[in-house]
């Protein structure tokens, strides 16, 4: 059976440069679309996460603004309850690569705040794009790459063509003015990626080699779809 690695941020909040904790977390739609395509695909699903931690759900992406009024909300919030593999991870550090066939990383604030800097998580990424197999990571979820450079300055990831949260979605979502930085700022300047971006809030999907993006929240189910085709 094909199976499926999601590592999902252990943080509930994102500190904003005043030193507010902005309440965060992983986004729901950017674990349940992905998740519903692969269970679809009859794929198995494990998760990990910084510890072991079980991972919170940004409480915004459960709300009606954001899923298309209150019966898209209850369905978001019921296809939450049911993914149960997502609410048990593992620690990053017990996971054995040759038990899975792709890894993804789904997105929300909460990446932000504690992938960047997760040597585990770095380290995973690392041996996953040097075993040959898809490394899949969707809106903020890209920020785990930032992970995977080393005391020389350089990451295995540098050239690359990928894509993640724009600077103008950041501006759109209201937080880039409060924030310490913003992804696409790092991934072009300290990760050294070949950057891409649609218009803002689009679905966008940027595939190089085996490294699979997506920009935002839009690009979630697009994104899964195609790793789906990949593994097929």
């Amino acid at each position: 059976m094909t199976k499926i690695l999601f590592v999902i941020t252990a943080s509930d909040h994102w500190t904003l440069a005043d030193g507010t904790r902005h309440p965060a977390g992983f986004w729901a739609e950017e674990a349940i679309g992905p998740y519903q395509v692969f269970k679809e695909a009859g794929y198995g699903i494990a998760a990990a996460t910084p510890g072991g931690v079980p991972p919170t759900v940004d409480a915004l992406s459960l709300t009606p603004d954001f899923n298309g009024g209150e019966e898209g909300a209850e369905r978001m919030r019921s296809a939450l309850r049911e993914a149960t593999e997502l609410a048990y991870p593992m620690r990053i550090e017990d996971v054995n690569i040759d038990d899975y066939d792709a890894v993804f990383y789904p997105g929300g604030w909460g990446p932000m705040e504690d992938l960047p800097d997760d040597g585990a998580s770095g380290r995973l990424l690392t041996d996953w794009l040097a075993s040959g197999k898809p490394v899949s990571l969707v809106c903020h979820g890209p920020a785990a790459l930032l992970a995977t450079i080393g005391p020389d300055g350089t990451s295995p990831f540098a050239g690359y063509r990928l894509t993640g949260l724009s600077n103008a979605e950041e501006k759109q979502n209201g937080l880039a003015d409060r924030a310490k930085w913003l992804l696409q700022d790092r991934l072009v300047n300290e990760l050294r990626a070949d950057y891409r971006e649609a218009d803002p809030f689009t679905p966008h999907v940027e595939v190089d080699r085996t490294l699979y993006t997506g920009q935002n929240p839009y690009s979630a189910f697009p994104l899964a779809q195609e790793l789906v085709r990949a593994l097929s």
